[in-house]
């Protein structure tokens, strides 16, 4: 029997481009998906096949890039979260009251959905683009500063805006925990290989592994030459670093490397060596595809199209969860980490050669890219949906 999915994300296309696949998968099969999430996420969305729920949201996440991740910092961070939550849950509910969703999937790392299952009395699936925790590992402790406080004061009104919230749309509180607080089926879209503790987690989590689109666009790129290919990218959330660009430029200007650098937010290098070509995006799939290195922020998204394309990672995070991701790569045989702030164009250029000239490296990414194409991550996720709708009961919408 045909289903109506309500997916609800963060707007940001890490946590968005990871689930697409399982949208398409879930259409594919004759159900129906309506997604939220921002607006820059929305044409991403319809080409999955999902009817797009557009809401007002953006990331404010900038302020964990780099050293300066303070407590103060969190806190504008999570009061932005809170805010938006209670500005906007009245937009995200107002189509779903006429047209229910069976089932809500939501991030894990956003309030919204959680909330919204919550209202509509709907089950709640969690859907996890980075790693999870649980006692034996927590992520939501990784994400804290260095001098966070549990009894800040400013953590304690955030707690009381939510809980009017919660009281206002007749909400369980609980059901608004964040990172850590697990649903009765979440969806990973990491292997459990890449998993720290990965073994420890109970049936609840299933571990998908990253999938690619049907449906992507990946663009015509194509390589100009026979040289070989080094992409560079720092994401889409935290790109601002000129600084680090200019590190790059330094480090193979007028070398055997043709690069592909996307610059995001930072404005274009006012001098571009002859064997760059630079661009504010670029069409990442295509040039992995050619790719014999990438110099990455090793955000989640980033990490997994590495791997299933087999191109080994320099990593140089600029967040707590990209820096853990590049340590796990590098403690699996994938490629290697710099530090951010103290790497020179010397070492990253040395660090590079190296990772693209290592058996050991190569060896690795073969196994991994040949395991995660042998999976069906898509239909896995399908499967797993279906099955938990099957035997998961239904409560009277609040309010």
């Amino acid at each position: 029997m045909a289903k109506h999915f309500a997916f609800v994300s963060l707007a940001a296309h890490g946590h968005v481009n990871p689930t697409l696949p399982l949208v398409e998968e879930l259409v594919s099969r004759g159900h129906r998906v309506s997604y939220a999430t921002g607006r820059e996420q929305v044409p991403a969305v319809v080409r999955a096949g999902a009817t797009a729920v557009e809401m007002p949201w953006r990331v404010e996440l900038t302020a964990m890039a780099g050293r300066g991740y303070t407590m103060d910092n969190l806190v504008k961070m999570m009061t932005h979260g809170a805010d938006e939550v209670t500005e906007t849950f009245a937009d995200l509910v107002a189509p779903f009251r006429t047209d229910p969703p069976d089932c809500v999937c939501f991030d894990v790392m956003g309030l919204p959905g959680r909330a919204l299952a919550e209202k509509l009395a709907v089950p709640g699936v969690g859907l996890a683009p980075n790693m999870v925790g649980n006692e034996h590992f927590s992520l939501q402790a990784l994400m804290w500063p260095a001098d966070f406080n549990p009894a800040d004061p400013r953590l304690l009104a955030i707690g009381r805006q939510l809980a009017e919230f919660a009281a206002e749309h007749g909400l369980r509180l609980e059901s608004l925990r964040p990172t850590d607080a697990r649903t009765r089926l979440n969806l990973v879209f990491v292997p459990r290989g890449f998993q720290i503790a990965g073994d420890t987690f109970g049936a609840e989590f299933r571990f998908l592994g990253p999938a690619l689109p049907r449906r992507a666009r990946t663009g015509d790129w194509q390589p100009r030459s026979d040289a070989p290919v080094l992409l560079i990218s720092l994401g889409t959330v935290f790109n601002d670093r000129p600084d680090l660009l200019d590190v790059c430029i330094e480090a193979f200007a007028n070398s055997p490397w043709h690069v592909v650098m996307a610059t995001g937010r930072a404005a274009r290098p006012s001098c571009v060596p002859d064997n760059f070509e630079v661009h504010q995006q670029v069409p990442q799939l295509a040039v992995l595809r050619s790719a014999a290195a990438f110099v990455s922020h090793t955000g989640m998204g980033s990490t997994m199209e590495s791997l299933q394309h087999g191109v080994p990672l320099v990593s140089v995070p600029q967040t707590p969860e990209q820096a853990l991701n590049g340590r796990r790569a590098a403690e699996l045989g994938l490629g290697r980490a710099v530090d951010t702030e103290t790497v020179t164009a010397a070492v990253l250029r040395r660090t590079v050669d190296e990772v693209a000239a290592d058996p050991a490296i190569s060896a690795n990414l073969a196994r991994w890219r040949g395991e995660l194409r042998g999976v069906d991550a898509a239909g896995l996720g399908a499967d797993a949906l279906t099955d938990f709708l099957a035997r998961e009961p239904h409560r009277a919408p609040t309010g």
